[in-house]
């Protein structure tokens, strides 16, 4: 059979993740990773979350076992009304929010509610891997806005905009991860994040906001989000998600939207699987009702930051002079710049031989703005000796290849 011929034109322009597949290469235990975006496992809640899900199947079984409603349960989503509020001063109503199979699912969702084949976006380059994926499979035109030290910069959102206003296109949305972007884990400021609304309210454009690791701060005041600082004039999405702040296993996240765009959501979703897990859902609401997420999340950022100023110690200590590197506030991740001669992609050949892994920064910038001498490194996950020892053996590699 012929397959080729029976493939959809999204099946055959879809294009495998180039983390996923790094991840399948690098599974030896002589390799030490900085590729992946994995939280640390020894952090995980076990004990709560053993307790939460024996809570659920002792006080509510049927409900959990039973399918359950599109928009999520009612248990949890009240849970977010109080989070939101909590956390970010964010008023929500139950009917503005989706649960949604994290927000991976969320970004794919988007994708297939705004954009037709050919539809342009803009979106920071670099930018997130996975939702360029989603974008792409979508058919997306994807735009890069150029980033310097404070994120995304709002003229080159506003040169793009124009550059499409001219050309007789519109831009259906503006993708965004404004708290320690995946992948530089710069953070956008607050005074930017007021210009780039304003420029989407000119535009007549939305802004889709990101933010899977906001809660993961070490340091400085953070800045309030988009959505908050919309202040209900619906020109914001928000997709948040657990996979950071809590377990990425139960794969929750939640959409954040006006009620009219989350009733399209959700009419997908029913396209789609229906429902996302609601003995996850139940588990999640009962984590959160004890007041133990706070808590996790304090441990997190303890742990993340030391590891993160080990990784900028080392960094320090070992790179060559020619090579510059983020200092993030928080997330998971920095990026790392070589001299422009070097090709990160194909030194990654010579890394992998010196036992180390990282993700090569041409992967997460739109294709016409493509640059082959950044890398991403993920500090979150190894441990304090793999951090040192894996610097120490890329600085090996980079210094070969500057000699």
């Amino acid at each position: 059979m012929d397959y080729n011929k029976l493939y959809s034109e999204t099946a055959n322009s879809m294009k495998a993740s180039a983390i996923r597949e790094l991840l399948k290469i690098i599974a030896k235990p002589e390799i030490i990773s900085f590729a992946g975006g994995l939280p640390d496992p020894n952090l995980f809640p076990e004990k709560e979350v053993a307790q939460a899900m024996q809570n659920v199947m002792q006080n509510t079984p049927r409900e959990a076992l039973q399918y359950g409603t599109t928009e999520g349960q009612t248990a949890l989503k009240n849970q977010l009304v109080k989070l939101l509020k909590d956390s970010e001063d964010i008023d929500a109503a139950t009917e503005e929010i989706l649960v949604v199979s994290a927000s991976q699912q969320g970004l794919d969702m988007t994708a297939r509610i705004f954009l037709d084949r050919g539809d342009a976006i803009i979106t920071s380059s670099p930018t997130y891997l996975g939702a360029l994926q989603a974008f792409s499979a979508a058919g997306a035109d994807v735009f890069g806005a150029q980033s310097d030290e404070q994120g995304v910069i709002p003229s080159a959102i506003e040169a793009r905009l124009k550059e499409l206003q001219e050309a007789g296109r519109v831009c259906k949305f503006i993708y965004l991860v404004p708290d320690f972007q995946n992948p530089n884990g710069l953070t956008i400021p607050e005074s930017r994040r007021l210009e780039i609304l304003k420029l989407a309210e000119k535009y007549g454009t939305l802004i889709v906001e990101d933010s899977p690791y906001r809660q993961v701060r070490f340091e400085g005041i953070a800045p309030k989000t988009f959505y908050k600082l919309d202040q209900g004039r619906g020109n914001v999405i928000t997709l948040f998600t657990f996979s950071k702040v809590f377990v990425p296993g139960f794969r929750l996240g939640y959409v954040v939207a006006p009620k009219e765009v989350i009733q399209k959501y959700v009419i997908l979703k029913q396209a789609i699987d229906l429902c996302t897990s609601p003995m996850l859902q139940l588990a999640a609401a009962e984590y959160l009702k004890s007041g133990h997420l706070f808590t996790h999340i304090q441990e997190v950022v303890k742990v993340y930051r030391q590891k993160r100023d080990l990784m900028l110690e080392m960094l320090e200590k070992y790179m060559p002079k020619e090579v510059t590197w983020t200092k993030p506030e928080g997330g998971l991740f920095l990026w790392v710049t070589l001299p422009e001669h070097i090709n990160a992609q194909e030194m990654l050949k010579l890394s992998l031989q010196e036992h180390v892994a990282y993700v090569a920064g041409v992967d997460f910038y739109p294709a016409r703005d493509a640059k082959y001498n950044d890398l991403r490194l993920n500090f979150s996950y190894s441990s304090p000796q793999q951090i040192t020892e894996g610097i120490q053996r890329l600085a090996t590699t980079i210094k070969k290849l500057l000699a």
